[in-house]
Parts: C-alpha cells; sequence; structure tokens
C-alpha cells in the first residue's frame, strides 16, 4: 500500500519529527487499526468477551477498548446491534476517557457527531446527571441520534446549534466539557484517503479559526472547578499546541492539568513547537508510528474563580395529562419501569421522558428531548426502538430472548415475522439477544409481528 502524502504536508512533518519522519511514514504503509469500544451501560468487558465468545487484544489507554480485525463481521453481529458495543478507531477512544466524569454531572459534548465521545461519556454517567450532545451539523447529527438511542443513553439532549447560541443559554452551567474540535484530520490520512484533496483545499489555517470560536463559547459554559479536554485528530501545531496557547493566553482563568492515563506509545505534547507556555506539555499526543492507533491529540483543562450568582438555569419539566393509551401498552407490553409523571414531556403526539436535570431548552433546535418512548396513532401508543433499547429485562416482563447465533436474531433485525411459542399470551414483547434489547414485536397466536424501526434495518 503505497500513500500519496501532500508535499506541504510532508514537509511540515519531516521539520516536525526530525529523525522520527522516517518511521512516522513508513506508518502509512500498514493497515489501519480498528478497534470497538464495549458499552458499559450494557454490560462489562468481561460480560462482552463471555457472551461473544472473543478474546481480544485491549487498547491500553481504554479499559472497555479493545482492537479486532476490521472486518465486516463485527458491524453485521446482532450484539452490535444490541448497542453493545460502539466501532471506533483506537486513537479516538483516548479523549474521552482522559475527561473525569463523576455521577450527577452536567455533561456538553459540543461537536458530537457521529456519536462515539458521546456514547462514552454516557455510560460513564452511568444513568445520572445530564449529557448535553450537540453538533452544528443537522445531517451529521442525525448519526449522532441514531447512536445515541441504539446505545440505550436515557439522559441525554442533542442539538444541532451554534455554540454562540448555547453560551448564551448556558453561561458557567457544565462541570465538565468536551471539545473534539473540526480540524484538518492528518491523523485520518491513512484510514480515510479522501481527508488528503480536503487538506489541500483548505489546511490548518481554516480550522483554527473555527476552533477558536468554539473553544471561546465552550469556556463560557463551563462552571469553575470544571474540566474541560479539548482534542483532534490532527498533527498541525497550529491547531493542537497553538490552541492552547491561545486558551492560556487569553483565558487566565483556565490552566493546564496533567493527563493521569499512562501507556506506551503515548508522548507529552511539545509547546517549544510553538514557542508556548511550558505547561502545555501536560498535553498528550498519540503518534501512529509509536502505538496501535491513527493518531490523536488530547490536552485537559481546569476552569478556576467564583461561580456566578445568575449561573440558575430554570428547570424545564413536562406533567401534562398522558393518555390511556400508554398505560395500556405498559399493561400489555408488561412493564415495571416507574415513570415520573413530572418528567413525561407529550409535544404534539410524541412521548419522551426528561432526565432528572433538565434545562430549559426552549427557542433551541433540538433533535431529542431525553428518552424518546414513542408516539400516539389512531388511539394507540407505538413504542419507539429507543424505548426498547434501554429497558432491561427486569423493567419489562415481556422478553423474547435468543441466542446470538439464533438465524431468528438476523431475521428479526431485517424486519421479517418471527413464529414464536404459541403459548405466549398476545401483547408487546421486547425481541433480545444474550439478555439485551434489540427492540419491539407484537405477539399473537404464535406469530411475533415485527416493529423493529425500518431505519435500522440490517441491510
Amino acid at each position: 500500500m503505497t500513500f500519496d502524502l501532500p508535499d506541504t504536508f510532508t514537509k511540515r512533518m519531516k521539520e516536525l519529527l526530525g529523525e522520527e519522519y522516517a518511521d512516522f511514514a513508513a506508518s502509512y504503509e500498514q493497515r489501519p487499526w480498528a478497534g470497538l469500544r464495549v458499552n458499559t451501560l450494557k454490560l462489562t468487558p468481561d460480560g462482552y468477551r463471555a457472551l461473544s465468545g472473543q478474546d481480544l487484544e485491549q487498547v491500553p489507554w481504554c479499559d472497555c477498548g479493545f482492537y479486532y480485525d476490521g472486518s465486516r463481521a463485527f458491524s453485521k453481529n446482532p450484539l452490535y446491534h444490541a448497542g453493545l458495543y460502539y466501532i471506533q478507531e483506537p486513537s479516538a477512544m483516548f479523549p474521552a476517557q482522559v475527561l473525569p466524569v463523576s455521577k450527577g454531572d452536567r455533561i456538553l459534548d459540543m461537536c458530537a457527531a457521529p456519536g462515539g465521545k458521546s456514547t462514552a461519556l454516557a455510560a460513564k454517567l452511568q444513568g445520572t446527571g445530564l449529557l448535553v450532545s450537540n453538533d452544528v451539523s443537522a445531517s451529521r447529527a442525525k448519526a449522532l441520534l441514531k447512536n445515541i438511542e441504539a446505545s440505550g443513553i436515557r439522559n441525554s439532549i442533542v442539538l444541532t446549534e451554534d455554540p454562540a447560541d448555547l453560551s448564551g443559554r448556558f453561561e458557567q452551567y457544565f462541570d465538565k466539557i468536551l471539545i473534539d474540535a473540526p480540524c484538518s484530520g492528518e491523523g485520518m490520512f491513512r484510514k480515510e484517503p479522501s481527508m488528503r484533496p480536503a487538506w489541500e483545499k483548505t489546511g490548518p489555517a481554516y480550522f483554527r479559526k473555527i476552533q477558536e470560536h468554539i473553544v471561546d463559547h465552550g469556556i463560557r459554559m463551563l462552571k469553575p472547578g470544571g474540566r474541560m479536554v479539548y482534542s483532534t485528530c490532527t498533527f498541525s501545531v497550529e491547531e493542537n499546541e497553538g490552541m492552547l496557547d491561545y486558551i492560556l493566553k487569553h483565558y487566565p482563568d483556565m490552566s493546564m492539568e496533567t493527563i493521569s492515563i499512562r501507556a506506551e506509545g503515548l508522548r507529552f505534547a511539545q509547546p517549544e513547537w510553538a514557542g508556548a507556555d511550558e505547561s502545555i506539555r501536560k498535553a498528550v499526543r498519540l503518534w501512529p508510528h509509536h502505538l496501535k492507533g491513527e493518531g490523536h491529540f488530547t490536552a485537559l483543562l481546569k476552569k478556576s474563580g467564583p461561580v456566578k450568582e445568575d449561573r440558575t438555569i430554570q428547570t424545564a419539566r413536562g406533567g401534562q395529562k398522558i393518555p390511556e393509551e400508554f398505560k395500556t401498552f405498559l399493561c400489555q407490553a408488561g412493564i415495571r419501569k416507574v415513570f415520573d409523571p413530572d418528567r413525561l414531556f407529550l409535544q404534539r403526539d410524541h412521548l419522551s421522558y426528561l432526565p432528572e436535570d433538565m434545562p430549559d431548552i426552549s427557542g433551541l433546535r433540538v433533535m431529542r428531548t431525553g428518552w424518546y418512548l414513542g408516539c400516539f396513532k389512531k388511539k394507540r401508543f407505538e413504542p419507539s426502538g429507543s424505548f426498547a433499547r434501554a429497558l432491561t429485562e427486569k423493567e419489562c416482563g415481556h422478553f423474547i430472548n435468543l441466542d446470538p447465533k439464533d438465524p431468528d436474531a438476523v431475521k428479526y433485525l431485517k424486519c421479517e415475522t418471527l413464529q414464536i411459542d404459541p403459548s405466549l399470551k398476545p401483547g408487546w414483547y421486547i425481541v433480545a439477544v444474550g439478555g439485551h434489547a434489540l427492540g419491539w414485536g407484537k405477539v399473537s397466536g404464535g406469530t411475533l409481528k415485527n416493529k423493529y424501526p425500518s431505519g435500522w434495518r440490517w441491510m
């Protein structure tokens, strides 16, 4: 495999790496590294190993991340479709691991699509607190929304706002913020060769302006005492060490924090490349010639100072009168989960369950508010795929459990009708693999009418 790298990029990397450049260039002749991250909202890494029968090599900087061979078998697997793992490039797992998350935190993922880092942060929250996942691109946010719903996340809000519109609403609101900034994507040249022509057209300077805009508003939304991760998948000093220098010079209340994760191959940043503050050395670079990954840059920062008295944001509540059809459905599906009526939110015919710490987001561009449960149609309730994905067998008594290798699992994912045990009483059921929900079906007379979302269909 031979790569034709842009001449300007090659020249700059030779200046940057010196004697290491030959090893860096040689890494492009090797195959890209593929990884998956176990969704610990649903099971432990050991639980995944036991269920899948696979003994994969662990990614050193992520205790729930594993290398795999990159074959389609991992994306064409019922366990993947049950949201038990997310396919993610190994280096890209690092930023979410670096952000220290405590239960109950309010977290903002500012550039969240397609959702790899948001789903990792949600797993760290373990159903507590609030996750706001934002991406200014509504088209990219469609993938973000699907991944959040497929992962069984209940406590999230998905927005498509410019950071300037967010910061005006959420000043000093978030405990933690992750900015995996849009960048020139030099770390993707091997995995996505199409990135190279785009790099030649725009280059680092174009993205540096975007990064400053995002960071300016991100810092405004971070409360004093809070932590922020800034990361990119590029090697450009201008977008990495240079951006940290910009932050430290423009925001005296921001300081560098030491990243506690240690693994072979991780390298500290080089402030001398940018003529910047020595504390920038606390940031970490992941180089493809030092480890099994495409490369990343990650920095952890802390904000100091007093909390403003006006940071309180009105809490939004549901509490509308919910049609009786929802209660009927809960009985028909054997659902034991208890819903707080003040958190049930009905918008037109669509029903959601708000996060416990739900801010007022009226006037913002919203793709999803909390846990989407379903909609009302012609005096009946139709449950959503995301409703099923977030339910456990303890919460729903009507579970049809399939073995991951059972052909019926794939038939279900292809939206086909299943023939099942005729002794099952009529009603709504969750179809699951290995005890983990795939979606809904409606049972009658030994037949299961498939209610799997057509947009999630196995192709």
